[in-house]
């Protein structure tokens, strides 16, 4: 991680121990270690508004049978909610101890969302090949996210991405392989809670990473995550691993 971690000094070294020994620290479960890091978020450009977050096994919202528990924002503004002001992050952070938080994709970043497994071998191929890669979140429901730079709104909406890389979090159990996460779309952002004892979304790269242009991560996630889905057969369809469209 850089010498400064969201403006604050002497939480870096700390972090980075604690991420690469696979364990979340206890400071981040406080107030004073998660409003770090998602003020550490923010700083990055990472626009943030609170989610729900577990009750029990289940979701913190009062929507009986919840689709996607402790991952769902708590308002229906949320895109318009979201922002990077650290002011406003801390007050929701202090009134809403227990509270998630979604950042908003589509405005400044991206998120290419990948099967745990295959994401992992994929960042181990890039960072060997020296690729520039930024954040990356591993959620312990399965899934690494890799934090890029948003694709934007092209002036031809024709020339928008397919419909299977550009899905809504609650159709994501539609989409087995690669989701791609864009306008309309969010993500919950580290230090988050699952539902389930210990289950969380936590940095594997820090947001202090530049966030790099997707395109140069989309190949080799493809790739590896084509030849995930080929030995797994429950995901051997076409669809499972979309590619992109030109």
């Amino acid at each position: 991680m850089s010498a400064e971690f969201g403006g604050r000094t002497g939480l870096q070294g700390k972090f980075t121990q604690w991420l690469r020994a696979g364990r979340r620290p206890k400071e981040a479960a406080g107030d004073g270690g998660r409003e770090a890091l998602l003020l550490a978020a923010a700083d990055a450009g990472l626009p943030l508004a609170p989610a729900a977050h577990p009750s029990g096994y289940r979701c913190s919202c009062d929507r009986v049978g919840c689709p996607t528990p402790a991952r769902h924002p708590v308002s229906f503004a949320w895109q318009t909610q979201s922002t990077t002001d650290p002011a406003q992050i801390e007050r929701w952070a202090r009134h809403q101890p227990q509270a998630n938080f979604i950042t908003a994709t589509g405005m400044v970043h991206d998120v290419l969302d990948v099967p745990l497994d295959a994401g992992r071998d994929a960042l181990e191929r890039l960072l060997a090949a020296g690729v520039e890669v930024g954040p990356v979140a591993e959620s312990d429901d399965g899934r690494l996210l890799f934090f890029t730079l948003t694709r934007g709104t092209p002036e031809d909406e024709d020339e928008w991405w397919p419909c299977e890389l550009d899905c809504h979090p609650e159709t994501m159990d539609e989409h087995p392989g690669l989701r791609w996460h864009c306008r309309g779309s969010y993500v919950l952002v580290p230090p988050a809670r699952l539902p389930g004892e210990g289950r969380a979304v936590r940095w594997v790269r820090g947001p202090e990473h530049p966030l790099p242009d997707p395109l140069s991560l989309l190949e080799v996630l493809t790739e590896v995550g084509g030849r995930y889905a080929g030995e797994d057969s429950d995901h051997a369809s076409g669809a499972a691993w979309p590619t992109r469209r030109h």
